[in-house]
């Protein structure tokens, strides 16, 4: 009896160093010591082999949180960042270089080229009659100031015609500035890319149409559409959080300067939603256009438990998570979510203040579960 004992007492420091089948364990080495537990439907998953999986673990303790309008919208440029430029005159569109969206473009750089050369139209070219305008107002003028010194026309008569050649000169002095051999020149008028271009080479347009729109793609818009339901909580929206379908990334607005510009008061014609809008600084990788799903930050809550998203896994629509247990255990605990931000997601129910859950190398956590990690024990004597 003494040498069964002495030999099982052997075969548990064995255990400690080798693998653990804690069915066999249970079944045959009841009272064993910390080896021959019963660890139920505990994992083992060595330090070594945690640290190298990258699995990291964060001690639950309630603290502050928010609540959470989860919806979708998208990125739009804001309009004090974008400029039209406009015909100066009408006539046949010609591009100058390769004008197309995304080029960007300092202020002054010449975009198109408008010429009326070789056109039936009523008026003439505009630079030509311009010059003609200038040359007669300049007669007019040297003939009112002979005529003034004599008294023979009024200080009225004098002066209409003195404006009328200040206002000649400068519409032709402001064309010639523009002119050249192919035609009138428009510029833009302030850096930026542009974002759309309006017209086709050829293109006839008139004087004052729009030929191009310019961004400067500093500041823009996030749209959130929010359904009408929830419109008694608009008021409570303090800041939002949003990401896009081409980055990983979490954006905050709150961290790029931004803040909420209005909100609707009704939903808008053919749907449910009101839209919120929102200012912030773009920091260079945020595309106009896009489609962002959208976390609306309301009211702060208290006293609220929340783990980081990587801490949560799913298997057939119910969430677990990952409790460590000890050095080497970890134990996998179902649990009921709430709300979420997109960075950190509130738990309902399954933790408790103090239990110490995987928040980084959760699915290497359940790999490790489902390579049964815990192989049965050698018995053989």
């Amino acid at each position: 009896m003494a040498a069964c004992i002495a030999a099982c007492g052997h075969h548990a420091h064995a255990d400690e160093e080798g693998s653990h089948d804690h069915e066999t364990e249970e079944a045959g080495h009841e009272g064993h010591g910390h080896a021959d537990q019963d660890h139920g439907d505990e994992i083992i998953l060595e330090p070594e082999k945690a640290r190298a999986a990258g699995v990291k673990v964060e001690t639950i303790k309630p603290g502050n949180f928010h609540g959470v309008i989860h919806t979708s919208g998208k990125v739009m440029a804001a309009s004090c960042d974008e400029t039209t430029v406009v015909a100066t005159i009408s006539g046949r569109v010609a591009h100058m270089g390769h004008v197309s969206e995304g080029l960007k473009v300092a202020g002054g750089t010449t975009l198109f080229s408008i010429t009326s050369a070789g056109m039936q139209v009523a008026d003439g070219d505009p630079v030509q009659r311009a010059k003609i305008d200038f040359e007669r107002a300049e007669r007019d003028y040297a003939r009112a100031q002979a005529l003034i010194k004599d008294k023979i026309i009024s200080v009225k008569d004098f002066a209409v015609a003195k404006a009328e050649y200040e206002a000649a000169k400068l519409t032709y002095t402001s064309m010639q500035k523009t002119r050249s051999a192919g035609g009138v020149v428009v510029a833009a008028p302030r850096g930026g890319y542009i974002k759309q271009c309006l017209v086709n080479g050829g293109d006839y347009v008139e004087a004052g149409q729009p030929l191009a729109i310019i961004t400067q793609n500093k500041h823009l818009y996030l749209r959130a559409e929010v359904p009408e339901r929830r419109f008694n909580e608009l008021n409570n929206i303090r800041s939002a959080k949003f990401s896009t379908s081409y980055s990983n990334r979490l954006y905050d607005i709150s961290q790029m300067g931004g803040h909420i510009q209005s909100y609707g008061r009704s939903a808008e014609v053919n749907n449910s939603y009101i839209p919120v809008i929102f200012e912030f600084n773009n920091t260079g990788d945020v595309v106009q256009g896009s489609y962002a799903d959208i976390y609306l930050i309301t009211h702060e809550r208290q006293q609220v438990i929340t783990l980081p998203l990587t801490a949560i896994t799913e298997e057939q629509g119910l969430h677990y998570i990952y409790i460590q247990k000890d050095a080497e255990g970890y134990q996998k605990q179902e649990v009921t979510l709430g709300e979420s931000d997109g960075e950190r997601i509130e738990i309902k129910s399954g933790v408790k203040a103090g239990d110490r859950v995987v928040t980084r190398g959760a699915i290497q956590v359940k790999l490790a579960s489902a390579s049964n990690a815990i192989p049965a024990h050698n018995h053989n004597h």
